[in-house]
């Protein structure tokens, strides 16, 4: 599955480029070539490629595809879909039920703590996506596994020799698209204020 969240953001600048008619700048295009050669690393070195690694690649791309359409790419949108959700995440809760009260106190509070803070990283996620043309904010997307890569290491886990090269790609795709913005900051700061 890890290797959809590897795809997604190339999906979502396709998406963005093919639905919409988005344009990328020459440092994104830059950063995309840079976290492709690092996604066909990972592909290369796969000893397969799973079906959910295709639903997360294809279908969160449709799914920001679909509420830019239907103008449904808002704070409201998000908590209709979270309204649509409640069924599932009930009866998840409901799942654990036969495993008897005392097993069962932990786990749901952590299920609504976890939702909660789903909940809010989800808001967060759609306020940058109002705001952002989609290539943009797919490529963003690959912040967060690479943090979560720093995490692990920290952790103590390590990472194996061939995959060396993806997060080498997918890091410098990163730093390439904080010195493009960095750059672009620098160039619409007022005049005469201290740098």
């Amino acid at each position: 599955m890890s290797l959809g969240y590897f795809l997604l953001p190339l999906t979502l600048v396709l998406t963005g480029r093919l639905c919409f008619g988005e344009r990328i700048s020459r440092w994104q295009a830059v950063a995309c070539a840079l976290a492709a050669v690092g996604v066909v690393n990972e592909l290369l070195f796969a000893p397969r490629v799973s079906w959910p690694a295709f639903v997360v690649a294809l279908g969160y791309p449709c799914y920001f595809a679909l509420r830019r359409v239907l103008h449904t790419n808002h704070l409201g949108g998000m908590w209709f879909d979270m309204v649509l959700s409640l069924p599932v995440g009930l009866w998840f809760i409901a799942a654990l039920l036969p495993e008897g009260a005392g097993a069962l106190r932990f786990p749901v509070l952590g299920i609504l703590v976890l939702g909660v803070l789903s909940a809010v990283a989800l808001a967060c996620m759609i306020a940058a996506s109002q705001r952002l043309k989609l290539g943009l904010f797919g490529l963003l997307s690959y912040v967060e596994p690479a943090l979560l890569v720093v995490v692990s290491l920290l952790l103590g886990e390590r990472i194996a020799q061939s995959q060396w090269l993806t997060y080498g790609c997918i890091w410098a795709a990163i730093l390439l698209l904080m010195f493009e913005g960095a750059v672009a900051l620098r160039a619409i700061r007022p005049r005469g204020l201290p740098t």
